[in-house]
């Protein structure tokens, strides 16, 4: 079982899209999905399952809707950056290239978690604004994110997608998933073809985090801590 200290882990934890056709033990599989049982819902009513599609056929029919998707996202994607400085295309050509990789071989990865959801366990408090609806999100994407953290601690590469929420019709028909449940994200899983998690690039806290009112700046000096304050 591996072992990492938590943080190491999220600041490390990067879309792995390059990976070996190599099955994952059963164990190791096992304690990733464990560790998404851990994570937070909503009322504790965990109104998630996840289906581990291990099956060819089955891997090859969703492969074929991926596929179909990543080339209109990523030929739409190089559109828009024809005319970006250098350093955002070239950065953006390499994440592109790793996305063509992943599309071209999903069926061959050795398992991918499709993460389901029930709308009628969930109390989504803001489905009545007038804008687009995400709190149903934070009853899924907790167990999404503990799933990615322990592949991290695993080192399985992972990398969270949602082009295939787009043909959940044809997604639920291959895996038989029944009314009313829906999709809401599919992570394909297995080890790294090349050197896999690493350090990642985000934007600082100070370019994320306002204090007390919307843009202004965080005060104070948070970027030493200590064990104490951590609890």
């Amino acid at each position: 079982m591996g072992s990492m200290d938590l943080y190491d882990a999220m600041s490390t934890l990067r879309a792995v899209r390059r990976l070996k056709p190599d099955p994952i033990p059963k164990d190791v599989l096992h304690r990733i999905l464990e560790a998404a049982t851990w994570a937070p819902t909503g009322g504790n009513t965990q109104p998630w399952r996840v289906v581990v599609v291990e099956e060819a056929d089955k891997k090859k029919a969703l492969a074929e809707l991926y596929r179909a998707g990543w080339y209109t996202y990523s030929e739409h994607h190089r559109s828009l950056i024809k005319d970006a400085p250098e350093s955002v295309r070239v950065t953006t050509e390499k994440m592109l290239d790793a996305g063509n990789y992943l599309a071209d071989h999903f069926a061959d990865t050795p398992a991918i978690l499709i993460f389901c959801f029930n709308p009628k366990n969930m109390a989504i408090t803001d489905a009545k604004l007038s804008r687009i609806s995400v709190v149903g999100g934070g009853s899924i994407y907790p167990a999404v994110q503990n799933t990615l953290l322990a592949c991290r601690v695993e080192g399985i590469g992972c990398v969270l997608t949602t082009l295939l929420c787009q043909n959940e019709e044809e997604v639920r028909s291959i895996l038989e998933i029944p009314e009313p449940w829906g999709t809401a994200a599919a992570i394909p899983i297995g080890y790294p073809v090349r050197g896999g998690h690493g350090p990642i690039s985000r934007r600082s806290v100070e370019k994320l985090v306002f204090q007390d009112t919307w843009g202004e700046a965080l005060s104070g000096d948070r970027s030493v801590t200590s064990d104490s304050n951590r609890d």
